[in-house]
């Protein structure tokens, strides 16, 4: 039961982490669109660049308990899948934007429900914030 409790836990921490960098990711998406006139596309990749800059620190602290790792290791495997995220977000956004003619905002917030949970917090877990111990077999 204690292991179960552990990974409530650590995914409900995880789903707080997310909602602090996507309201910093939509609301600079919106400020970049809306405000400056920047394309949707663009704006999008803009969110959701702050986004996982944000999250990427809030979970190495906070959620997976990832200081006894090097921040070096950490933010190479974030950014390998980072990088699977931006462009699963945009390359998402913009296609159910085109298919639907709605508003990006709600495309961009449904395929960002789709990556959070598919691919942002399985690739986190089980890639980036855990702690490989690669050794040599002789």
């Amino acid at each position: 039961m204690g292991k179960v409790r552990e990974e409530v836990k650590k995914f409900t921490k995880a789903q707080a982490s997310a909602i602090i960098a996507t309201t910093v990711d939509f609301l600079l998406s919106l400020f970049a669109y809306e405000v400056c006139g920047i394309n949707y596309v663009v704006s999008s990749f803009i969110g959701a660049l702050s986004g996982g800059i944000i999250n990427c620190v809030v979970n190495y602290r906070w959620v997976f308990g990832s200081d006894g790792q090097h921040k070096r290791y950490v933010a190479l495997k974030y950014l390998i899948v980072w990088t699977g995220s931006i462009v699963l977000n945009t390359a998402g956004t913009y296609l159910l934007t085109e298919l639907t003619g709605s508003y990006f905002i709600w495309s961009k917030a449904v395929v960002s429900v789709v990556v959070a949970f598919l691919w942002n917090y399985q690739m986190q877990r089980f890639f980036v914030y855990r702690n490989h111990h690669l050794t040599r077999h002789q």
